[in-house]
């Protein structure tokens, strides 16, 4: 999540403990308001979005179920933990009993506070009954890969904003890593099927023998070893979004299938005689080019005008290489709150070194650098000693500017000796090295599909 984007309230009458619960949580990001009556904590909560009170109590103080009451009169979603020492676990347990999140003891452990602080966020984004605060919430959860103001980005935020209020099919396109099923999950969380499910399916993954079933279910009986009724995507994903990705690598029974249930608005799950209304709405995505395809005669033209009533097209990072210190501070946050790290500054040098990288991998490619850097480095400054190298050679400066895929790929030796087989899983392993393990893309890169792809990777012979 966003810690920036938490509004914290912290209420203590001892001055040493608000400002000791304060600095933690100040450290990690949120936005942090300081109370020391409860008259404060009213006054905030009617004024401002408050997702959580950490409250301070000793023996004695004011009663704090009647304080949690009084504020979820006025604040219904607003979580609560509580912070006590000397006598107070009887009343501790009766607000645990009450709705309140956590109870820690004094002095208040940082490390704990952290993790009660998210805890309590992720209960509050399950169960908040405001539908626009749990979808916010939900929102947060996930790092912002839209961020960043380049042309490209605004038109592409434009047009998902206009078409998530619409049932129109939508096909999200771009390379491997650049955020295709995050756009699916945007334009479903902005839709007004938002409170239904969002489902997904890896359409590379479905055999001809199972697609029927995956997609529509089956009744019992329907074929040898099936016991019981079993709902497919289109039923799971009722009053929702059915999102179909990698749909470029959907067989040809599969596509006609789907094609079928597009036209006629209806399915029948298999080896039942009754149809049922599809009530979903479709999202797809590919990393290829499906217009080509088709042209080939791999996909069938039909379903390409199904699908493709809007297309949005997501650019490859290096080409809004301008949108990299946006990106690096929303990841930033993120795994800085979601691992309990203090966050990292990052100098101009590192950044500046990013926008020079090619990033086969895109964001997917960036995001994991970030993580690893919150996650594995000491220091608060980071430098370009930690950025990726800036490639020097040829090929990967080609790369950069959207390489073949022959120069793109990566360098190792070939030796006397060595079998097809060697050869060919030494490739694969390189290729696979070089996109963080991305099968998808090193797929296309390899220029395989994906499924034999992981065929190969399950028979190829390993060298030595």
């Amino acid at each position: 999540m966003n810690p920036a984007q938490i509004t914290i309230v912290v209420l203590d009458r001892n001055a040493s403990d608000l400002a000791s619960l304060a600095q933690i949580l100040e450290d990690i990001g949120y936005r942090v308001l300081s109370a020391s009556t409860t008259a404060h904590v009213e006054r905030f909560v009617q004024t401002e979005a408050v997702n959580l009170v950490v409250k301070g109590f000793e023996a004695g103080q004011v009663d704090v179920i009647a304080f949690m009451r009084q504020i979820k009169t006025l604040s219904r979603d607003t979580e609560f933990i509580l912070c006590g020492r000397g006598g107070t676990i009887e009343t501790a347990v009766e607000a645990i009993h009450q709705g309140a999140s956590e109870y820690l003891p004094k002095p208040v452990n940082a490390a704990a506070l952290t993790q009660a602080v998210q805890q309590a966020l992720d209960r509050q984004s399950l169960v908040a009954e405001d539908p626009k605060l749990r979808q916010s919430l939900k929102r947060r959860t996930s790092p912002d890969v839209f961020a960043g103001s380049s042309p490209r980005m605004r038109q592409i935020t434009e047009t998902l904003a206009e078409v998530a209020t619409t049932d129109v099919p939508v096909l999200v396109t771009g390379e491997s890593g650049t955020g295709k099923e995050l756009a699916a999950r945007a334009i479903h969380a902005r839709s007004r099927r938002q409170s239904g499910p969002f489902i997904a399916i890896n359409c590379a993954g479905l055999a001809d023998s199972l697609i029927e079933s995956e997609l529509f279910g089956h009744v019992r009986g329907a074929f040898t070893g099936a016991v019981q009724d079993r709902p497919g995507a289109f039923q799971i994903a009722a009053g929702g979004t059915l999102f179909l990705d990698e749909i470029g690598d959907l067989s040809p029974k599969g596509q006609g299938d789907l094609l079928r249930v597009l036209e006629d608005g209806v399915f029948r799950p298999l080896g039942s005689p009754h149809a049922v209304t599809a009530n979903v709405r479709i999202v797809a995505a590919t990393n290829r080019d499906l217009a080509r395809r088709a042209n080939e005669g791999h996909f069938r033209e039909d379903l390409l005008y199904r699908l493709n009533i809007v297309e949005i097209d997501l650019p490859p990072l290096r080409k809004r290489a301008e949108d990299i210190p946006a990106l690096v501070a929303s990841f930033n946050a993120h795994f800085c709150a979601r691992h309990s790290r203090r966050q990292k500054h990052f100098t101009p040098e590192f950044l500046a070194q990013l926008a020079r990288h090619p990033w086969p991998g895109n964001i997917r490619q960036l995001r994991n650098l970030i993580e690893r850097i919150v996650v594995t480095t000491h220091a608060t400054e980071i430098g370009p000693e930690l950025a990726p190298p800036i490639p020097t050679n040829s090929a990967n400066a080609t790369t950069a500017a959207g390489a073949s895929r022959a120069e793109a790929a990566p360098m190792f030796a070939v030796h006397f000796g060595m079998t097809a087989a060697e050869v060919e899983a030494l490739l694969i392993r390189h290729t696979l090295e070089k996109l963080d393990g991305h099968r998808a893309e090193a797929a296309r890169v390899l220029g395989l599909s994906r499924r034999t792809l992981h065929y190969r990777l399950s028979s190829a012979a390993t060298p030595q």
